[in-house]
């Protein structure tokens, strides 16, 4: 495990960018993680959890054209490198290894 492992909302962001594929950018990222999850998401947290992934080496980045819908601006479309991947793996398995075992709860 790296020395800085993933965060809740880094690996919903993270599952929700790989869901998305190529076409993945802030607002569909955000409705992912709001389908998933029932709890209303703020964007702005989505574009900060980017960001700081992007700076970890887990996410790239690249501007698409812009779009006359857009006011002339591009969107930002983002995409997992294969650290970004590896991440994701070492979470599941870990999580994985972790609810093995554990008696169900209900109620």
């Amino acid at each position: 495990m790296s020395r800085e492992s993933l965060g809740h909302f880094e690996l919903l962001v993270l599952l929700a960018l790989l869901r998305q594929g190529e076409d993945a950018y802030g607002v569909p990222i955000a409705q992912a993680i709001e389908e998933s999850t029932g709890k209303r998401v703020i964007l702005a947290s989505v574009y900060n959890t980017l960001e700081r992934l992007e700076q970890k080496g887990l996410v790239g980045s690249a501007f698409g054209q812009p779009t006359r819908e857009r006011g002339g601006r591009a969107k930002r479309y983002f995409t997992i490198t294969t650290a970004g991947l590896r991440e994701v793996k070492a979470a599941k398995k870990a999580l994985t290894t972790l609810w093995r075992g554990i008696p169900v709860h209900e109620g």
